[in-house]
């Protein structure tokens, strides 16, 4: 009723009166009518909207009066009638307006109007920081949204994390929206060149909108556009730059080596047969080499009256610091939108991609593990194929050997992806507002990866056998979606948005995986393993096939009055087909409101506000984050051998099926403060949030009675709740030629584990605890070490045997009880292991820049506190940090009866196995850190007499230093090297095992780098 009152009182107001103006609204560059433009008599409720050809009509009491016409991303003007009946009007850009449009997914909104929460940055900002991840580019940048290195090898994406870690053992991962369409690709496909800008949805009541996929969090990209009626512009954008290993992985010298030896026992006065004691061999540097990157992207835009195109190429080129590790990537893209008639569009995106990713076969734990006492040549100056050290031997490869032994020793992964978007809208003609719009998105990756090595290479043996192997993964995905949308802005202060969707996604993945020992030749590397002359193999664990499906229904609908009280409201329904039957459907509503303060009438005469709005939102979204098939339950193989020459394969029940898998949700609550003061000088966001995550999925372990492994279950809760803060100021504007402009965003999420299955208070296999995160260390706590004064050394740790070994050992807390004279009641055992929270306090970033005239200083940062940083180099399962002079050490002060005072443990102390005991609480470090991501200085070539005669529109050149140093870390000033991780827990360690694989470590990985660059954007 609300509506329909609404209607005609509009109709009223616009069709009512005794004097008619008419008129066209037009872009005031491109010349073409702008539709939807608000033509308001001021002071009056007297309203018509423009149509699609930017056309209009008003009925007015008389010809007087003052029109006023505004439009989203344009500067908004006030004509006087003066008793025309025509009144023509060109609207110029609003710069800052078009900054202010916030995509919310099927739409877009202004800031001002919007009521989730909502972090967006402009392509402006993204290219602050040239590079070509998007992921690197945005680190330290968005309050709310972690950004964390998982690999340091090129090519290599950050994992993103958007508030917390809401699932254990499901994904955690947000969903990627490009161009309107859910994205199955890899984010580092996306060419940042390509991004207009970037907005990302944190809680339920903006993500409920794409439903279970948005239970992460959702990361809208839009690519650029042409614009209608624009004349055809050429861009080129480059830049070039060399990279440096940041700093060596801080391992000891030969002289340091040796005296290592002396301190311990085991290899005491042992010299290998490769070595000498005046020897001192720096791996590393025979390994490393200067690394390049470059880019290079050009692209041409424009449009007609009714329509506007977009079409680019790049190229982009990352060349690690160790050789043959490199990524390539060739990116093409299209967009085209179309008008047919006053009633029609029609248009289509493509972005199409080839990428290379080489090297990851060379790894550094035998180059760091290398003795330095070690001579790596022969006589003649040849290099040796192995050192002997005194009780290993080692194959040697430096940068020429890896360069020469390019087609004999590789691993690459090829892959081919193409991501389509094709839409239609039809307005329909009787309802003003109204649309219907179409979308298809089909998308296909493709990825081939081949490793070989061949014969003797990396062994000791130089008969070693040559190995190879090839897989192939292919990715279909299709997504249907039907858009019903009526939008309209009634007696110029009542706005509607009402969407209604319908959509369906289907995608399927398959792979497959086989691997042949000895090689005919070096010449077939991976292609032809079926020649392999030793065995060929085809592991039915590394095949892999899966097809799944989702079908949802969703209503919108949003309310604004004068952009002062905002309301929106949502309800989606999904079905997921990898769920039980029954319960594969769930539906989840999500309400949000806002009040904008600063428009009410008692705010008029309080001009140090400019803008100050209240929100607060209430949403569920679900997780179907399994894999496909969960429910059914899983099989696995396992050989027999009946006599010598009878072969047979059986098969075993390893995952138990769950017909009651259901979905995992989240209900969220945010409330968030807005504000802007000082004529906009200084605006901020204050945002405080609540999730509650419930049935999570999780796979649980069975005792080994059972006869199979585990199952998937809805089992367990967990909370995040966190504090966000983003205050931007401009310091200085344009005076005397200057302009100074500083950001800040800092945030704290809390997050913990409410409850487990059937009760219980922990899961200390899977490093899961009630009321505790679900990333924490569960290990014993070193607080120092064991001098010869301590009390109850002998009764914590005894070693009758020798009590002494136990002097200066690693000391961690007791946490058992005492007797009435204070001696502890035991020895400490695995009971004494404690669980420490490995997330950060807070953590964000700051940018500046400063300008004058044409140069510009931009400097980004990032910064955390708190939380444990677990680096694998300095812990047990890394094997750097033996301390028995076996192989080469970290660089460590140990103790030794001279120097009691060290950090690090007696190497004579005792072991437990290889290590010292205790020795996996050596890598714990504070993970705080402060350190500059990106220093660059440009000047921009604008209002240049000599630039309008070539035909430059705009010129800019640029000199970056990327990651140039770090001003606070305790890794940084134990270690000199970057504090922030490089690999999971799982990976770049010599053993593996014991920390969960969802934690991120500092490991084995390539090299952190410090880049310096040149760049060049052009536009014709």
């Amino acid at each position: 009723m609300l509506l329909a009152y609404l209607a005609v009182n509009f109709q009223a107001t616009a069709q009512s009166g005794a004097f008619t103006v008419s008129g066209r609204v037009t872009d005031a560059e491109a010349g073409v009518g702008l539709p939807g433009v608000t033509v308001l008599l001021k002071g009056t409720q007297t309203a018509a909207p423009t149509d699609a050809q930017g056309n209009y009509t008003l009925n007015l009491p008389n010809g007087n009066g003052t029109l006023v016409f505004t439009y989203i991303g344009y500067q908004a003007q006030e004509v006087p009638v003066n008793n025309r009946s025509t009144v023509d009007v060109k609207l110029g850009v609003d710069a800052k307006a078009l900054e202010e449009v916030v995509v919310i997914g099927y739409g877009a909104q202004r800031s001002e109007a919007v009521t989730g929460s909502v972090a967006s940055i402009s392509a402006e900002e993204i290219t602050k920081v040239p590079s070509g991840n998007i992921t690197q580019a945005l680190q330290g940048r968005l309050p709310g949204v972690e950004f964390s290195q998982s690999s340091s090898q090129p090519g290599a994406s950050m994992q993103i994390r958007i508030r917390g870690t809401r699932s254990i053992s499901g994904e955690n991962d947000p969903l990627v929206v490009l161009d309107g369409i859910p994205f199955p690709g890899s984010i580092s496909d996306i060419n940042p060149n390509d991004i207009k800008s970037i907005d990302i949805l944190k809680d339920a009541s903006a993500t409920a909108i794409y439903g279970s996929r948005g239970a992460n969090g959702v990361v809208l990209i839009t690519t650029k556009s042409g614009k209608a009626g624009q004349k055809p512009q050429i861009s080129y954008n480059s830049f070039y730059g060399v990279k440096d290993v940041f700093a060596k992985y801080d391992m000891m010298t030969g002289p340091e080596l040796f005296a290592l030896r002396q301190t311990g026992n085991q290899f005491r006065d042992r010299i290998g047969p490769d070595e000498a004691e005046v020897v001192d061999t720096d791996w590393q540097d025979m390994l490393y080499r200067t690394g390049i990157t470059t880019s290079h992207d050009l692209g041409i835009s424009g449009g007609t009256e009714q329509g506007s195109y977009n079409f680019s190429v790049g190229y982009f080129e990352d060349e690690g610091v160790i050789p043959t590790q490199q990524y390539k990537r060739y990116s093409m893209r299209g967009g085209l939108d179309q008008g047919i008639g006053k009633h029609i569009r029609i248009g289509f995106n493509t972005y199409n991609n080839y990428n290379i990713t080489e090297g990851s076969n060379v790894g550094l734990y035998n180059i760091l593990s290398l003795s330095p006492l070690a001579n790596p040549y022969n006589p003649d100056g040849t290099l040796k194929r192995t050192v002997r050290m005194p009780e290993d031997e080692t194959w040697v490869y430096n940068r020429d050997i890896v360069e020469d032994l390019r087609d004999e020793w590789l691993n690459e992964t090829r892959a081919f992806a193409t991501y389509n978007t094709f839409y239609g809208e039809v307005q329909i003609p009787s309802v003003e507002g109204l649309k219907y719009r179409a979308n298809l998105g089909l998308n296909y990756r493709q990825s081939r990866t081949g490793a070989y090595t061949g014969r003797g290479i990396t062994a000791v043996n130089e008969e070693t056998l040559s190995t190879a192997s090839s897989s192939n993964a292919v990715t279909t995905n299709w997504t249907i979606e039907n858009l019903l949308t009526y939008d309209r802005t009634f007696a110029g202060k009542h706005n509607v948005n009402i969407v209604g969707l319908y959509s369906a996604s289907q995608e399927e993945y398959d792979r497959s995986l086989v691997a042949g020992k000895d090689i005919p030749t070096d010449a077939f590397q991976f292609y032809n393993i079926g020649l392999a002359a030793d065995e060929i193999t085809v592991d039915p664990r590394e095949q892999r096939y899966r097809q799944w499906g989702l079908l949802s229904y969703m209503g919108r609908a949003m309310y604004s009055y004068d952009d002062r009280y905002m309301l929106s409201v949502t309800v989606r329904s999904d079905g997921s087909s990898r769920l039980a039957p029954g319960y594969q459907w769930h539906t989840y509503p999500a309400v949000s409101a806002g009040w904008n303060i600063a428009r009410e009438s008692f705010m008029e005469n309080v001009s140090l506000v400019n803008m100050l709005k209240l929100r607060v939102g209430y949403g569920q979204t679900s997780n179907q984050a399994i894999a496909p098939y969960s429910t059914l339950g899983l099989l696995q193989t396992r050989p027999y051998n009946f006599g010598s020459d009878v072969y047979e394969t059986g098969y075993y029940v390893s995952q138990l099926p769950n017909p009651n898998l259901g979905w995992e949700y989240s209900k969220t609550w945010n409330y968030g403060l807005d504000f802007a003061i000082l004529n906009n000088r200084l605006s901020g966001t204050v945002e405080y949030y609540v999730t509650n995550t419930e049935d999570i999925l999780l796979s649980l372990g069975l005792p080994p009675t059972s006869g199979v492994d585990s199952y998937t279950a809805n089992i367990g809760t967990t909370q995040n709740k966190g504090l966000e803060l983003s205050l931007n100021g401009v310091i200085l504007e344009n005076k005397n030629g200057w302009t100074w402009e500083a950001g800040v965003n800092i945030y704290g999420n809390r997050n913990k584990i409410t409850s487990l299955a059937s009760g219980q208070q922990e899961d200390r296999n899977n490093w899961l605890f009630v009321g505790q995160p679900i990333n924490v260390i569960y290990d014993f706590e070193k607080i120092g070490l064991w001098q010869a004064e301590d009390p109850y050394r002998n009764i914590l740790e005894p070693n009758p045997a020798d009590p002494s070994a136990t002097l200066g050992m690693i000391k961690v807390r007791y946490t058992g009880e005492y007797n009435d004279d204070g001696t502890p009641v035991r020895q400490i055992n695995a009971d004494d292991r404690q669980v420490m929270n490995a997330n950060p306090d807070f953590q964000g970033g700051f940018n500046t820049r400063v300008g004058y005239k044409g140069f510009d200083l931009t400097a980004v940062a990032a910064f955390q506190s708190g939380g444990i940083l677990n680096s694998t180099l300095y812990g047990a399962s890394g094997y750097l940090n033996l301390l028995n002079g076996r192989r080469n050490n970290v660089d460590v002060d140990y103790w030794t009866p001279e120097n009691t005072g060290a950090d690090y443990p007696n190497p004579a102390s005792i072991r437990s196995g290889d290590n010292l005991k205790y020795a996996s609480t050596l890598g714990y470090f504070d993970a705080s850190y402060l350190k500059i991501r990106t220093i660059t200085l440009g000047y921009n070539f604008n209002n240049n007499n000599w630039l309008e005669k070539t035909g430059i529109q705009n010129l800019r050149i640029y000199a970056t230093a990327q990651n140039p140093f770090v001003l606070f870390s305790p890794y940084n000033k134990q270690s000199g090297m970057d504090p922030e991780t490089n690999s999971y827990a799982d990976q770049n360690v010599a053993v593996t095992g014991g920390v969960p694989n969802r934690l991120l470590t500092i490991g084995t990985n390539a090299p952190s780098t410090r880049n310096y660059l040149i760049g060049l954007n052009v536009t014709f």
